[in-house]
């Protein structure tokens, strides 16, 4: 999720990138060309499969950047499937995309109090992180990671949190984790590599960075974390840094 930016949820960083936990398989038919073939798919006959296609490429559409048309396509759905969870959380996390988090937190609302699933309560984390409520968001991943321990999105997200919260020892650990279970994810990459040199533990950081072949990227990158830590370790309430947006590929925390 993800994008695009070093800190959060907007998410682009928190993007924090951002949506259900889980990350959606690989789209392998044609990106969403617009409205006619959302309309095609939501005229198709009504079915569990035919209800996930059409997530996935509301989803898809997320990704490539076009949040708005993914809130369209959400109405039709929602038409077609009123009430249905995944695509409530799906809206939130676009809205926080957008940096709409008023909308955000009133859409959360339509989320059950008894909803304790991993998305729920990840999605949940989104909101307060958005909010630059960092040790609550933190708490709230928590919370996700004891439903589904093995998610690196949501281990990605509690390192962030932490992070942000002046916690960067047990953020290296927590994106550590998340490192271990998706060793290719950039975003998981980036959030380590700044934790580490926040956390004081700058060679550890340098061999992270190392990993990345492109000289120039490597170069980019390293120049970002070098700037978003030492705003965080020279201000008296890192929570209280904003976002900045940067190129790709983004610090972010949350990228589902």
């Amino acid at each position: 999720m993800i994008r695009r930016r070093l800190f959060p949820v907007t998410p682009a960083a928190l993007a924090l990138a951002a949506a259900v936990l889980s990350p959606v398989p690989a789209l392998l038919s044609p990106p969403l060309a617009g409205r006619a073939f959302a309309a095609e798919a939501l005229g198709a006959e009504a079915s569990g499969s035919t209800r996930q296609l059409y997530l996935v490429l509301i989803q898809q559409a997320r990704k490539d950047g076009r949040q708005r048309a993914a809130l369209a396509f959400l109405d039709d759905f929602d038409r077609q499937y009123p009430g249905d969870r995944e695509s409530r959380i799906l809206r939130i996390n676009c809205l926080l995309d957008l940096g709409q988090n008023d909308q955000a937190q009133a859409a959360l609302a339509q989320i059950a109090a008894s909803d304790h699933s991993a998305e729920a309560e990840a999605v949940r984390g989104h909101v307060l992180a958005a909010q630059g409520r960092w040790p609550a968001a933190a708490e709230q991943y928590r919370t996700a990671l004891r439903v589904s321990p093995a998610d690196p999105l949501a281990s990605n997200a509690l390192g962030y949190a932490l992070l942000r919260g002046g916690e960067a020892g047990q953020a290296v650990e927590a994106l550590k984790a998340a490192r271990d279970l998706a060793p290719g994810n950039e975003v998981v990459r980036n959030n380590l590599a700044l934790a580490l040199t926040v956390a004081g533990r700058r060679a550890e950081a340098e061999a992270l960075l190392a990993t990345v072949r492109d000289a120039a990227a490597r170069s980019t990158l390293r120049a970002q974390i070098a700037e978003q830590a030492a705003l965080l370790l020279t201000s008296a309430s890192p929570s209280a840094i904003p976002a900045t947006p940067v190129a790709a590929p983004a610090i972010a925390a949350r990228e589902n």
